[in-house]
Parts: C-alpha cells; structure tokens; sequence
C-alpha cells in the first residue's frame, strides 16, 4: 500500500516558489467562502510515520490560511481527565463547527495502532477499534463534514536519514525525542498495522490519502492541493454518498407493541409509598458512594410522553446523592451552536469523568422520537441513528459508564387528566403548553417511533427499562428500584 509514498518524489524548489503564492491564494478564498456559508465543517486528520513532515505540514496550513478560523489540535498520551471518560470523549471536544477548519494531529488513530504494534491489544480488538472508527467517521459525513486524512509516509531508510538529519542540528535535536527511536526499532511492524489500518478505514465517505514526506516541496504542495480540491468540489455542492440504513420492520399485524402491553393498574399506597421511597434513597445513596464508583460513572436518561413524570422523578432521585457528584441537563431545542455540530456532540460533551453522574432529561433519543415525527430530520438521518445511538451507548459502557435509561410510560386518559390538572392549577400552569395539546394530536406516530426506538436501541449494555406511570408513587419506587439495581450488578 506505501510503495508509491517510496519511490522518491520530488519537486524541484523553483517550481514550489512558483505554485506556492497561487496555492495559498486559493486556499484563503476557499476558506472565506466555508466561513461565509457555513454549511460544514472540514476536519483535517494528520498521521504517519516519525519524522516525515506531520508537524512541518500543519504549520505550513495554518500559515497559508487565516489561523483564526482553524482549530489545531495535537494528540498524545491521554490526561488523567480523559482517561477518566469514553476514549473519544476527547476528540468530540476538539470538532470544529460548520465553516470552520479543525487538524487533528495525531487522531483517533494513534493509540490503536500503537497498542496493536506494541502488542499491548490483540488482532481482535484491534479489528474492534476499527470498526468504531469507521462508524464514527460515517457519522461525521452523513452529519455534514467534510473528512479528508492524509498520512505522511517514508521508507524505512528515508526515515533513518530524516530523524538523524533532524539529531544533528541544534535547532531541531527537539524533534527527535526517545519515544521516537523507540518506535523506529519497531518500523517494519508499526508499517504493517498501519497498512491494515489505512486498507481497513480508507472508505468512500472518508478515504485516506498518502504523501511521501521526505520531500518538504512535494509534500506541502500535494497536501495543499489535495486540501483545495476537496473544499472547492464539497463548496460546489458535491458531497459523500452514504449507503442506506437498514429498513425497519413492519408493524405487528395485531398493532401490538412495548407500548400499548404496558400494565398501567399498579399502584401503591401513601404509606407503603414513604417507607419504600426512604429505604431506596438509603441505598442509592450509599451505592453513589462506594468505594468502587471512583472507577466508574453514572449516565442516566428519562424519556417520557409529556406529563409522564420525569422531573418530580428525577427529584427523588438526587434527593439521595451528593450535589457535588452529579448534575442534570434538561434538553430542549438545540441551540446556534449545538446546530453547527453533529447531534451527538451536545450529550458527548456532559458525559461525565469518572466518580461523578449526569442525568438527563430528555437525550439523544430526541432523533428517533420528535425529530423523526415532526420531520425536523430526514428519514435517512434518523434510521441511521438507531446504529449510531447504540455505538454511542457502546462507548460510554466499555469507557466506565452504568448507563440507565428510563421511559417512563402513561396512558392516553392519564395524560389528558394530567394535562386538565395543570391547565387548572395556578403554580401548574407554565408547565402546560399549546406544543403539548399539539404533540398529543400524534400519539399514534409518537408510539410507533417509541415501539421502533426499544426494539433497536434495548441492548445488553443499555438496556430499556419502561415503567408505568399512571400511578406517581409506584412509577417513582419503581424507578429507585431499578436504578439500585443496576448500578448494584455493575458494581
């Protein structure tokens, strides 16, 4: 896969004094006209071998274009606060918003293919790795971004000569650090993970392009120019083509569904009610407090038909935990900057570091629920969100996380009282809304879209628990009940 990035490109200097000025004109044109139109982002991920111009490359971008558009980032070992959360946690910080340019040097790429070279992972969960990347990146594109990926490479010889070159002067001794000649000792097996890795994720959405860096003229123009032709087709409208997403199943013959089964007769007693209610508070309190939690986190999400009874819930439940632990993020509709990003990334971006916990009311679902059956989305956008939903959920589990997802189920005839009862009730009032009585009018579309989501989203690691709702005391002892317990087994 490298032999043409070895056969000893070279341009000569006057012919990059001449395409230079020409180069870089048209690249600052190409980013006034992103930044003007604000349609994407570009993410601009950078990687190769040691000491075939990565840095010299990113430097030379920022200096060619107006920096203050572009956001650079430079990866190595994670942080003690990163380590604490989901491996990409740290690279969704790091996005650019829509007409803005971001490099990643050094990307989620990295410690895959150290950990496989150094054999610290074995070829299965390397191939893992992989695959998340690939639905990561799939993600991105069919959100809108433009990925293009360049990786620098040199043969083993160059490589030998660039990184003495580099040794042997004052200026530049910094570069070369220990950790790179250690990785040169391991040159032939650190090319073989990385040719896997580049034939495995070098895709129509996002393909991989590879420059032979031992040349300065060669490599800062192809990646200028490759840079350029990617913008100025993506500006003209062109854009990847993503393959379509799994259809869902027809609905049940006999309209059945997790839904309309639902037994909404329980109920429980005032007094039953407060002695269940403090003995559950008791033990969530002293479960958020074990010592095991500083190596875990918890996610918990309340979805629920309007006036379900998320909030008087939620309340119940950080009765019992320590404020300085834990906080709630109530979603409603995504701001300017939430929209200049992909979906996932305004929830990516509260997870929580180990020892702490967020809840949230109302989450990501809210792509396979209102936005599908208002059609703030298309129909592509939110089927391929079931698979990227559960990738998401799939993270955070294998980073640390005990994520608890709740729906929190009523009737049509409890709803409408609940409703009435707000309508009636002074201090009540500004929780009903004309959105509400309009949301009621598609029950049936908004059952269906809750049947779909269940059914695709309910998964080992993160499964659905639904609870009846009718009854507010039992749907909260409830709710308690099978928090406990699930952080209790992952514990």
């Amino acid at each position: 896969m490298f032999e043409t990035a070895e056969i000893g490109h070279k341009l000569k200097k006057s012919e990059f004094v001449r395409e230079e000025p020409k180069l870089r004109a048209a690249l600052l044109d190409a980013q006034y006209q992103l930044l003007a139109d604000r349609r994407f982002p570009v993410i601009i991920l950078v990687n190769g071998v040691d000491g075939a111009g990565k840095g010299e490359t990113v430097n030379l971008l920022n200096e060619w274009m107006d920096p203050r558009h572009i956001h650079t980032h430079a990866f190595g070992a994670s942080i003690d606060a990163e380590r604490a959360r989901p491996e990409m946690w740290r690279f969704w910080q790091a996005l650019p918003p829509k007409g803005k340019i971001g490099i990643l040097f050094g990307s989620w790429y990295t410690d895959p293919i150290l950990q496989r070279v150094m054999e610290s992972e074995d070829a299965a969960e390397f191939d893992r790795r992989l695959a998340r990347i690939r639905d990561h990146e799939r993600m991105l594109v069919a959100e809108g971004a433009l990925i293009m990926k360049l990786w620098f490479h040199l043969s083993k010889d160059a490589q030998t000569k660039r990184l003495k070159a580099l040794s042997a002067k004052r200026k530049t001794a910094w570069r070369v650090t220990k950790e790179d000649w250690k990785r040169f000792k391991h040159y032939d097996e650190f090319v073989g993970v990385c040719e896997l890795a580049l034939r495995e994720t070098s895709t129509g959405e996002a393909p991989w392009n590879i420059i032979e860096g031992s040349d300065h003229a060669y490599r800062s123009l192809t990646a200028g120019r490759l840079l350029l032709d990617s913008l100025t087709r993506r500006l003209k409208g062109s854009t990847q083509k993503i393959s379509p997403v799994e259809p869902l199943p027809q609905q049940s013959l006999d309209k059945r569904d997790i839904l309309n089964t639902v037994d909404y007769t329980h109920k429980l007693g005032h007094a039953d009610y407060d002695n269940k209610l403090s003995k559950l508070q008791g033990k969530l309190s002293l479960l958020t407090r074990h010592k095991k939690m500083r190596d875990r986190s918890i996610v918990m999400l309340f979805e629920g038909m309007d006036a379900a009874g998320k909030g008087s819930t939620i309340r119940r439940i950080t009765r019992a935990m320590d404020a300085r632990f834990y906080h709630i993020v109530p979603v409603a509709a995504p701001t300017d900057e939430e929209r200049a990003q992909p979906y996932l990334w305004r929830f990516w971006r509260h997870i929580p570091p180990h020892g702490h916990a967020v809840i949230f009311d109302r989450s990501w679902y809210g792509r396979v629920l209102v936005e599908r059956v208002e059609k703030f989305c298309g129909e592509n956008d939110w089927m391929r969100a079931y698979h990227e939903i559960n990738e998401f959920e799939e993270q955070l589990v294998v980073g640390g996380a005990i994520v608890v997802k709740f729906w929190m189920a009523i009737s049509q005839a409890e709803q409408l009282k609940r409703f009435r009862e707000r309508a009636k009730t002074p201090h009540k009032q500004f929780k009903i809304t004309d959105e509400d009585w309009r949301n009621r009018k598609r029950w049936p579309d908004y059952e269906r879209a809750v049947a779909d989501m269940i059914e695709r989203t309910s998964s080992v690691l993160a499964p659905w628990h639904v609870i009846a709702s009718n009854d507010k005391p039992w749907s909260r002892v409830e709710t308690l009940k099978r928090l406990c317990e699930t952080i209790e087994g992952a514990l």
